[in-house]
């Protein structure tokens, strides 16, 4: 992908360097951690006001809340990212924050649990709006392939610190004050987050050639990433990955208080496990790509899911359970850092933010049924249960991959276009070569063959067949089949 920056200073060479070289991806990163930090205190907080609150039913009142929020990551990222070529960047980003700020800032005086599912419905709209922009741009910030790889890796170990720090970092902070004031800290982490954002060289995106029709852009996005047979098989092994971050969220405390009968600090101790694992393989991921693929990368953690969720059927006690998670966490994240260098080779610079968002809103739809799998199974059941049920989800979603993603996935695809004429907004390339008749003095006419900016007239496309680097995009609908 082109990281033109409009001559920012920011572009990097093309061999691999560490990405906070890049002034803007260090800005942006610690504005990342930033947010993540404040919300990782936010969940501790919302456990505290459920109790507070509805005392006894708090799980359901919880379990609501994060409903709410998968809905609003499914149905909202899709708009946004179909809305995101139209919105100037940075200042979206910056409101965003500050309108988490503001929400957040209202959790400590609410009277009413219904107060809590609007405000955690809005304050995840806001994040639906946030994210999907977020990750588009930083692919904008390089050129190369093993760099982007590296912010992947980052980016990643930035969930899986906030993780292992959040819940430490929040009991420190309980005693010195109370839970309502981690929803003002959190408030302050956004600010923080906006300011940086505020102080950043962001790259403007892509010119866009979709039309201006409001419901095409936003139907793009997940129309285009379910064409593409790699991103159909990375939503498959999306539901691998929530099959087994369902068990480690939800049922990590009713395996260890409750099967195993320890305590809250052994529960600590084993959702450490799954950190590390995450955080290893997220650290491994650069040197990992040099010598594998990322469809064999992807496969091996999801077979490596698969694998423990079906040992998980025995129950083992805690040396076991410790070694499931950190296998689980370590699964997860071979899964989930590469897939942003399939969506970036996936679409046109442009189209990313559509595409980066259509990932958000459908791997959540996988994180979705993942929550009500493992807590209803395991509540209304037993554990074991739970974990034979989401081992077949996992080992039905590697088979599903293996048949969606191509062994041979050449980036590079011959493909035919039939004639057809039509209007949208172009620059003159392989698709676009025709001349452009104007009156000038004396009314004769000149022709100018090779305007460079973005314009829009009707226009025709005589057929043609030929090969290059293929993705869907208004001029490639389908994807090519072996024939061509």
């Amino acid at each position: 992908m082109l990281a033109h920056c409009l001559g920012l200073a920011y572009i990097v060479p093309m061999q691999s360097i560490s990405p906070f070289s890049v002034t803007s991806y260090r800005r942006l990163y610690f504005a990342q951690i930033t947010s993540l930090l404040g919300t990782g205190l936010t969940s501790v907080a919302l456990a505290l006001l459920a109790w507070d609150l509805a005392g006894d039913q708090a799980g359901a009142v919880l379990g609501t809340a994060l409903a709410l929020k998968m809905v609003a990551y499914v149905f909202i990222a899709p708009i946004v990212g179909g809305l995101a070529h139209k919105l100037p960047r940075k200042t979206w980003l910056i409101s965003m924050d500050v309108m988490r700020a503001a929400l957040i800032g209202c959790l400590p005086w609410v009277s009413e649990i219904w107060h809590i599912y609007v405000l955690i419905f809005a304050i995840n709209v806001c994040a639906a709006g946030f994210t999907p922009m977020f990750q588009a741009t930083i692919p904008d910030l390089f050129k190369d392939d093993q760099t982007y790889t590296k912010a992947l890796s980052y980016a990643r170990l930035a969930y899986d610190l906030e993780n292992l720090l959040s819940p430490t970092l929040a009991a420190i902070l309980l005693a010195i004050m109370g839970f309502h004031e981690l929803f003002h800290f959190n408030s302050l982490t956004f600010i923080l987050s906006a300011v940086l954002i505020a102080i950043t060289l962001i790259p403007k995106a892509a010119a866009n050639e979709r039309p201006p029709r409001v419901w095409h852009n936003i139907q793009f996005g997940i129309s285009a990433y379910l064409k593409t047979p790699r991103l159909r098989a990375l939503w498959a092994l999306y539901f691998a990955v929530a099959a087994g971050g369902g068990m480690v969220i939800v049922n990590t405390v009713v395996y260890v208080q409750g099967y195993l009968q320890m305590d809250a600090q052994t529960m600590a101790m084993v959702l450490m496990a799954s950190g590390a694992g995450s955080m290893l393989a997220a650290l491994a991921m650069p040197s990992l790509r040099l010598r594998f693929s990322d469809r064999f990368i992807m496969f091996a953690g999801a077979a490596l899911l698969a694998v423990t969720l079906s040992l998980g059927t025995q129950l083992p006690q805690l040396t076991g359970l410790t070694i499931m998670w950190f296998m689980l966490g370590l699964g997860s994240s071979l899964i989930q850092t590469p897939a942003g260098n399939l969506i970036r080779r996936s679409c046109r610079p442009s189209d990313s933010a559509a595409f980066f968002a259509a990932n958000f809103s459908l791997s959540h739809g996988g994180w979705f049924f993942g929550y009500l799998l493992a807590g209803w199974l395991a509540s209304q059941y037993h554990l074991s249960l739970a974990f034979a049920v989401l081992a077949g989800v996992a080992w039905l979603a590697l088979l599903i991959a293996w048949q969606q993603y191509p062994k041979q996935d050449p980036e590079e695809l011959w493909h035919s276009h039939e004639a057809m004429s039509h209007m949208h907004p172009h620059q003159h390339d392989m698709h676009h070569e025709h001349g452009h008749t104007h009156h000038s003095r004396g009314n004769q006419q000149h022709h100018d063959t090779s305007p460079t900016h973005a314009h829009q007239h009707p226009h025709q496309h005589q057929p043609l067949r030929h090969k290059h680097l293929f993705v869907i995009d208004q001029h490639h609908t389908q994807w090519p089949t072996k024939e061509g």
